[in-house]
């Protein structure tokens, strides 16, 4: 008999400076522009101390991620997790929750590039740049993942070259002119110090993290093993906290609204990042953070897409959904099948949004809730894994029980913070996927007997 032709797998081309470009891209080197008025005014000025508190609550989830890629280096990142500490059946409901985060964060970076082309030239609609922004990046992910990682090395060179021409700017500013509010005020803020505003603003910080994970869904395509995929996501954290911490200190030295006015005029809170540079800098830095930050929003979205497809990759080769989803192709490496169908639900998803008022709302709080309760099986996974399934290789109750712990109450507690529409949503997809869990079992015992 002729034997039954192997699997073709994934090919491991990438290094580590790849993998830190993945996941770097996927966040975007100035994710906190969006969002930097309404931290600086639920914080009370102390925006850049956020961030300080923000990367180290993080550092517990990514050092969860860092400890679990290194024992199963596998594609499926939070879900093979999940699956090796808890068991199958909470492996599938990580997987399942992490789908939100995978499939829908790319819609979310592909709308902001919709909404920010839109703004440049108003002639086109905006659903038509997200399209097209889609269909860009999709064809880049087909063609393998080496020519996608060059391709956002590019991008990522360029949204790190208008950041330091940002920091430049300001620095000579603040030199030249003095800074409108007190040098230390965005560490210790405005009127004083209230460490209940921090917390609550870190709460919201932690989101301008999520993407730095997708760096575990390419194990098994890192030319370096686990070792170097877990210093990797190690890294893009650090290196994120350092750009995030950097740049809202230099904006709240700019801004010439205090963060009690912010405060009080919600309606000024998006803008107000690029308020302080245009006040501070001049209308053309305006202007090509605006051009950074529509393109890095697509290849953001391309980072993301490739990591959606890792996933169901990953979750078809265990049969958690239909197999065809694991062929890799043989000639680019890649498992197109599931690119193309992450890349089908990311486009319904990015244009129903894009031709809505309130589509980029909740699209952005579908998908937090999905990583966050994603993160939270990761750490119950370290535990399972070290502390209950192998002890005995090098058990450390401060690694392997306290640091988890740590991050897990980080993430319930930013769970618990999100919106109520968001916790709703949330919870009815978790309940869809307990009921697909509940028909595949029922399936098996029925085809077992």
């Amino acid at each position: 008999m002729t034997a039954a032709p192997q699997p073709v797998p994934l090919r491991r081309t990438l290094g580590g400076r790849d993998l830190v470009v993945y996941g770097l891209l996927f966040i975007a080197p100035m994710a906190p522009v969006g969002v930097f008025g309404a931290l600086d005014a639920r914080s009370r000025g102390a925006v850049a101390l956020v961030y300080v508190v923000a990367t180290v609550a993080m550092g517990f989830t990514a050092y969860s991620y860092a400890l679990m890629v290194r024992v199963v280096p596998q594609a499926g990142s939070v879900f093979a997790y999940a699956r090796a500490g808890l068991g199958p059946g909470p492996g599938f409901i990580a997987g399942w929750m992490a789908m939100l985060d995978y499939v829908l964060i790319p819609a979310v970076a592909y709308l902001f590039s919709g909404i920010a082309l839109h703004a440049l030239v108003p002639s086109v609609s905006q659903w038509v740049f997200t399209a097209a922004a889609v269909v860009v990046t999709t064809a880049l992910n087909m063609s393998g993942v080496r020519a996608a990682a060059l391709v956002g090395f590019l991008v990522l060179a360029m949204e790190i070259a208008v950041l330091l021409v940002f920091v430049g700017a300001a620095v000579a500013v603040l030199v030249r002119h003095g800074a409108s509010r007190g040098l230390a005020s965005p560490f210790t803020g405005q009127g004083g110090f209230s460490g209940t505003a921090v917390l609550g603003a870190v709460s919201v910080a932690v989101l301008s993290y999520l993407g730095f994970d997708a760096i575990a869904a390419f194990a098994e395509e890192s030319s370096g093993g686990p070792r170097r995929v877990a210093r990797a996501v190690l890294c893009c954290l650090a290196l994120a906290g350092v750009l995030f911490v950097v740049q809202t200190y230099l904006a709240a030295l700019l801004s010439q609204r205090s963060s009690a006015a912010l405060a009080a005029d919600p309606s000024r809170q998006g803008s107000a990042f690029y308020d302080a540079v245009e006040a501070g800098v001049g209308h053309w830095l305006h202007q090509l953070v605006a051009v950074s930050k529509a393109i890095g929003a697509a290849f953001a979205a391309l980072a993301g897409q490739a990591a959606a497809g890792r996933l169901l990759f990953a979750m078809a080769r265990e049969r958690r959904l239909p197999g065809a989803l694991a062929k890799v192709d043989p000639g680019s490496g890649v498992p197109r099948r599931a690119l193309l169908a992450a890349a089908a639900v990311t486009l319904v998803a990015a244009v129903w949004a894009a031709r809505r008022a309130d589509g980029l709302a909740w699209l952005v709080s579908v998908v937090d809730i999905g990583a966050l309760t994603a993160f939270s099986l990761l750490h119950l996974s370290v535990v399972g894994w070290f502390a209950v399934r192998h002890r005995d290789a090098g058990f450390s109750v401060v690694r392997h029980i306290a640091v988890p712990v740590l991050g897990l109450a980080v993430t319930c507690a930013v769970i618990e913070a999100a919106a109520r529409t968001a916790q709703w949503v949330g919870l009815g997809w978790l309940v869809l996927g307990l009921l697909v869990l509940l028909a595949q079992r029922g399936g098996r015992t029925m085809r077992a007997a």
